[in-house]
């Protein structure tokens, strides 16, 4: 298969973890006999430096000619710490998500056995969580209208019919192919945008009649993710519940620096890491590659190269169980490994398997 990548390393870490998932797609190409076309772009930070926006026309243009996007992070502090900044880094992956039309965020969260103890919740708790949040990325607070001035601000949380159907058909389909079990999140006891999330997803019920379906108010779904993360089999929800209960689900592995999420919909898919840039990190050879790693095999995946991606995933089991791992999940007493030699040793795995 021949397949071109749009490449946005972005900001912080992002260059470093994504010349560790160029090396894995590079080696999966060359184990498979593929052809893999590269194309790096501008966005966030970087971006704003060079030519002022965080999501250029450019950039647009080279993700809509590819087949993927592997993306890594942006955000830098210089913007972060000025509330008068007019143009953010973060607005360009809100550009990006809007102009590709890529409406479904999906994000797997699972427990990986040697790492349970690095959960912050008991390994009792975790051990065989295994679910996949479904978040709404075009809509709501995040697009809605905006006002702001000294003594008054608003966000309006708007959806539309069509909007939240294909995004919950995304929800059914999902838990269709896994455990066929559905959590509608919302609230809708007080938000009137809920109280249709809720009435739309009824009436889709009957059209699934394999799956069973939750619903589940957002303060609730907090907890129960803490409290019973095995509950879960697909949650789906919008925008904002999302962003918070993506970020919350991403910590029960133990490290965010493990797991990837794809964004689908209308044009290029993009495959990327959960975490931020981590600036402060930059240079260091300090980052956790793995979720970029495995945004490389979600990004296998999606094209039906199944064997692919699942090598990548052995090769990640792999390294994890050889302790050849980033300090944040090193064990006690560990060998040093850095962005770089967990990048390489995972290469020379995927090169060398069998």
């Amino acid at each position: 298969m021949k397949l071109r990548i749009a490449v946005l390393a972005g900001d912080g870490i992002g260059p470093e973890i994504m010349r560790q998932g160029v090396a894995v797609m590079d080696a999966i190409a060359e184990k498979y006999h593929h052809e893999v076309e590269y194309k790096e772009a501008l966005c966030g930070a970087h971006a704003i430096d060079v030519v002022g926006d965080p999501f250029p026309e450019e950039t647009l243009q080279v993700c809509k000619e590819a087949d993927a996007v592997l993306f890594a992070a942006v955000g830098d502090p210089k913007y972060d710490n000025d509330p008068t900044a007019k143009v953010r880094p973060e607005q360009g992956l809100l550009a990006m998500r809007k102009k590709l039309g890529l409406f479904a965020n999906i994000r797997p969260v699972q427990t990986f056995k040697c790492l349970l103890h690095k959960s912050p919740l008991r390994a009792e708790l975790v051990e065989g969580a295994d679910f996949i949040c479904i978040r709404e990325l075009t809509g709501g607070m995040y697009f809605g209208e905006k006002y702001q001035d000294n003594d008054k601000a608003y966000d309006t949380n708007i959806y539309t019919r069509p909007e939240i159907v294909r995004i919950l058909k995304v929800g059914f389909e999902y838990a269709r192919r896994r455990h066929h079990h559905l959590t509608v999140v919302d609230k809708a006891n007080v938000l009137a945008s809920s109280r249709l999330w809720r009435q739309i997803a009824q009436e889709m019920e009957p059209d699934y009649p394999d799956v069973k379906v939750d619903y589940m108010f957002v303060d609730n779904a907090s907890m129960r993710m803490i409290a019973e993360p095995t509950f879960f089999d697909v949650m789906v929800t919008e925008n904002t519940f999302g962003d918070i209960l993506t970020d919350e689900g991403s910590c029960i592995s133990g490290s965010m620096g493990l797991l990837p999420s794809a964004s689908t919909g209308e044009s290029t898919p993009v495959f990327e890491p959960v975490h931020g840039s981590w600036p402060q990190a930059a240079g260091k050879n300090l980052a956790n590659p793995l979720a970029q790693i495995l945004s490389v095999a979600m990004l296998l995946e999606h094209f039906g190269l199944t064997d692919e991606g699942t090598l990548v995933r052995k090769a990640v089991d792999a390294s994890l169980d050889a302790c050849v791992r980033t300090p944040e999940i090193q064990v006690e007493g560990g060998a040093a490994y850095g962005t770089r030699e967990v990048g390489a040793w995972i290469v020379d795995w995927i090169k060398n398997s069998k």
